[in-house]
């Protein structure tokens, strides 16, 4: 598939096709994250279940940071 890049306000963005938004079943608000890759750009869908799991061990390392630097002694 192509896109082309457009001028979005002050900044640049890809309008994705119809055809993958479906697919994929995106939609307004879920978030891709963005990579450089030898070949060029890769986007990948966010795993909302890592990332609600991720933000939790976030807040547990900072509310518990010195516990857990006792444990690990």
């Amino acid at each position: 598939m192509e896109a082309k890049i457009r001028k979005i306000g002050n900044s640049l963005g890809v309008i994705l096709p119809k055809q993958l938004i479906d697919e994929l079943h995106l939609k307004s608000g879920d978030k891709l994250n963005i990579e450089q890759s030898e070949s060029g750009i890769e986007l990948r869908t966010v795993d909302k279940e890592f990332e609600e799991w991720a933000e939790a061990y976030r807040q547990a390392n900072t509310d518990y940071r010195d516990v857990l630097k006792e444990l690990a002694k």
